[in-house]
């Protein structure tokens, strides 16, 4: 299994600092396996020498010895080193040699010093030795939990936590499980999916429970998975709760939209069945002769509130299928010229100037949401405009540019985003005979396209808005 290589803050992997159990006893057979080889083999090479050495001598290249094993194996490999440091000076290096009887009482002071500094020495060193790993493994809790809890609480912060606690102790599948019933159910997972045979389980909080399949771990290392358990709980709570904030934001939105739907009925509906209504009444009225002018005119009035009423009623349905993402998207190759033709249907002859090209490319675009797109700012800028509103296009590589130009009043630059939020208009000024949708169906109708619509300052003054479609390959 792979390591953690992430370093702490002395530049050492966390693996290693995090060690398994496996680990600790792979250290203590390195260790026996020392005093194994290397005492028979010091003892080889200082046999010959014997003679020419001083007994304090020879037991100093064996403390030497001691110390390099405990520093390795710990302090059982350093105890067993010196007693058999000690048996081996003396059956060899203490006269008579070859047995354990000791002739002279320096040399059994000596023997004795030995086992006692060696023993101590281990002990030393092995208890300087854990209090370096447990410094070491203190840091890298520290920068673990520092770094968890200094980052900020984004979307994916529990995957981050869950992602910290399978490296920093080299475990295959981290997860964090909650109680449905009867069950666990795995809220969130780090790594390939739980076989069923987690080798800790860690309790968090509100029945939330952090598990890990991998190496045992020692007691020192629960601890901080204790710590990173509760970070876990933490995050999951942060995104249930940003779950809930942004249900809240999204009924706040559709409560506003269901405000300004009502306020749209309230007056922009009912304006043009009052013209109508009112049209109706008096051609109904049996004690007044109307000439055939008036009644023309009455006519009139009936057909263009009808209209009206045509275009806010396929307007706020157009945007309830934009806010319900319900929004059914064809595209398909399309002639632009057609397209805008079909869309300027209806509208007066010297209002509009079009200036389309009928050599342009193929663009790729829904025929109906295109042309409602055109229809929609064509009506926008006569609002507005003083003279005669130009729809021209033109090839741009891989896109076709469609652009609406009016010569109103145009729009201050800080307000272009405002202008495509529902039922927003200019000034919110409802005399100008709309809901304020027209933009905003405009723009998610093109976006619906893969295109685009931006607006920019016409020169001279006014409004240019320009529609970008991807030409059709």
């Amino acid at each position: 299994m792979e390591q953690n290589r992430r370093p702490d803050a002395a530049g050492r992997p966390l693996g290693t600092i995090m060690s398994s159990r496996h680990g600790r006893r792979a250290r203590l057979w390195t260790g026996l396996g020392l005093v194994v080889g290397c005492l028979p083999a010091l003892t080889l090479v200082l046999v010959p020498v014997r003679d020419s050495l001083a007994l304090e001598s020879i037991l100093l290249l064996y403390l030497l010895l001691v110390v390099l094993i405990a520093v390795t194996g710990g302090i059982l490999p350093g105890v067993v080193a010196a007693l058999g440091s000690v048996l081996l000076a003396n059956f060899f290096f203490t006269a008579p040699y070859h047995t354990f009887a000791v002739e002279q009482r320096d040399s059994i002071i000596a023997l004795v010093v030995f086992v006692i500094v060696a023993v101590t020495v281990s002990v030393t060193v092995d208890l300087a030795t854990s209090r370096r790993i447990a410094a070491a493994r203190s840091r890298s809790e520290a920068e673990v939990l520092s770094r968890i809890t200094s980052e900020p609480m984004t979307g994916d912060a529990l995957g981050a936590v869950l992602d910290e606690v399978r490296d920093t102790f080299g475990m295959v599948s981290v997860a964090l499980l909650g109680r449905r019933g009867e069950t666990d159910q795995v809220l969130a997972l780090a790594g390939p999916p739980l076989r069923g045979s987690p080798v800790i389980s860690v309790p968090a909080r509100d029945g939330l429970r952090l598990v890990a399949e991998g190496p045992e771990l020692f007691a020192e290392d629960r601890k901080l998975l204790s710590r990173l358990a509760g970070a876990a709980a933490r995050a999951w709570e942060d995104r249930q709760l940003a779950g809930q904030a942004a249900q809240a934001r999204q009924l706040a939105e559709v409560d506003k939209l269901r405000s300004a739907l009502l306020a749209a009925v309230g007056h922009d509906l009912r304006t043009p069945l009052s013209g109508i209504k009112a049209a109706v009444s008096s051609l109904r009225q049996s004690d007044v002769d109307w000439s055939p002018e008036e009644q023309r005119e009455l006519l009139e009035t009936i057909e263009e509130s009808a209209d009206r009423l045509d275009d806010l009623i396929a307007n706020l349905l157009a945007m309830s299928r934009l806010q319900a993402g319900a929004l059914s998207v064809d595209r398909r190759p399309l002639v632009l010229d057609e397209i805008v033709g079909k869309a300027l249907v209806g509208m007066p002859r010297d209002a509009v100037v079009v200036d389309v090209p009928d050599d342009l490319p193929l663009v790729l675009a829904d025929a109906g949401l295109l042309e409602r797109v055109i229809a929609n700012l064509v009506d926008n800028a006569r609002r507005y405009s003083t003279d005669a509103v130009r729809v021209g296009a033109s090839n741009d590589g891989d896109a076709v540019r469609v652009t609406v130009v009016d010569t109103g009043p145009g729009v201050p630059a800080e307000d272009f985003a405002r202008m495509f939020t529902p039922f927003q208009r200019l000034g919110d000024n409802p005399a100008d005979g709309g809901v304020g949708l027209g933009l905003a169906i405009a723009r998610g109708f093109t976006e619906a396209m893969s295109g685009a619509l931006t607006p920019s300052p016409t020169s001279g003054g006014g409004l240019t808005m320009t529609v970008t479609l991807p030409v059709a390959s």
